[in-house]
């Protein structure tokens, strides 16, 4: 017996999920077939790959090990499998497109459908996720392309990035806290901003920008979604910073009024990453500039207090 591709890319989805049933789930088998996949591969190694416990499994130190090589020989593999398909230039496989939780809802309903206007001949599988999860996800091999808003890890393999656009933020109050404008970061009460839960990057731009302890503020408020501040937001019990492209969604509740920020201000940039070593890559930069034209002309204009508050008025 050899080692087979397959059983490899089992077991990274056994670690990753660290369950059986869910690593089920993901490599849409049963869940008595992915069982005894693993158990013929650690018959063939002679040792076992995971503790199973109650609550889970967990990697072995000859699993980790044994993991490391296996990702090398999937990404070998995928490659290889790349550039056989690659003589159109396109490749056949959907692309597995990965975005941050703090652009995905508010970037999708504008880059989609002109994606697939000017790109018919692709299919695309969309996920969701924090942008180390989404950097891992580059690394292993489980995405093509991802949409961050962070400057690329020093460590891991050649990332390309191609930038978008930049994304200011502007700061959300409760429509009665009426201020001139712009406002300055600096003004603001630390204990009075809310934020994002611990790993989501745009937590860490906001903590940057409005200098504030990250220890102290991680002890106060941290929501999962920028609708969940949103929502405190507007009923008084704080303010925080959003990003220019969720305005459309988040700034519609006559209780919001969103105010600019005075210079420097504070924003991100947002680019689209993907591994170096693919033969996608002219692909994946038509990608990006179909993503830089429809993301500029989808933005919302002037992000005054004056304006959001008057269209709910009216």
């Amino acid at each position: 017996m050899q080692i087979s591709l397959k059983q490899m890319r089992y077991a990274v989805a056994l670690a990753k999920a660290g369950h059986f049933g869910k690593a089920a789930e993901i490599c849409a088998i049963s869940q008595p077939a992915l069982s005894q996949q693993i158990l013929m591969l650690e018959a063939h190694c002679g040792a076992a790959l995971f503790d199973r416990l109650k609550s889970g499994v967990r990697l072995t130190p000859f699993g980790r090990d044994f993991l490391d090589l296996a990702h090398e020989a999937i990404r070998s593999a995928d490659a290889l499998e790349g550039f056989v398909l690659s003589h159109g230039g396109k490749p056949k496989h959907p692309l597995r497109f990965g975005l941050i939780p703090t652009v995905a809802p508010y970037l999708l309903p504008t880059i989609f459908p002109a994606l697939t206007r000017k790109l018919p001949e692709l299919n695309f599988t969309i996920s969701e996720n924090r942008t180390e999860a989404l950097l891992s996800g580059l690394h292993e091999g489980s995405l093509d392309i991802a949409l961050i808003a962070t400057d690329l890890p020093s460590s891991g393999p050649k990332l390309v990035s191609a930038p978008l656009f930049d994304d200011p933020f502007v700061l959300a109050t409760a429509s009665h806290e009426r201020s001139a404008e712009p406002l300055s970061l600096a003004n603001l009460s630390p204990d009075r901003i809310l934020l994002l839960d611990e790993g989501h990057c745009f937590r860490d731009q906001t903590i940057s920008a409005c200098r504030l302890d990250p220890e102290r503020n991680a002890r106060t408020f941290a929501a999962t979604s920028l609708s969940t501040i949103v929502e405190f937001v507007a009923n008084g019990q704080g303010v925080t910073l959003l990003p220019q492209i969720a305005l459309q969604k988040e700034a519609r509740d006559p209780r919001i009024a969103v105010h600019r920020l005075n210079e420097p201000g504070a924003g991100r940039q947002l680019r689209l990453v993907w591994r170096e070593a693919t033969p996608f890559g002219a692909t994946f930069a038509q990608i990006a500039a179909i993503i830089r034209d429809a993301g500029k002309s989808g933005q919302p204009r002037a992000p005054l207090a004056e304006t959001v508050i008057a269209e709910h008025d009216q």
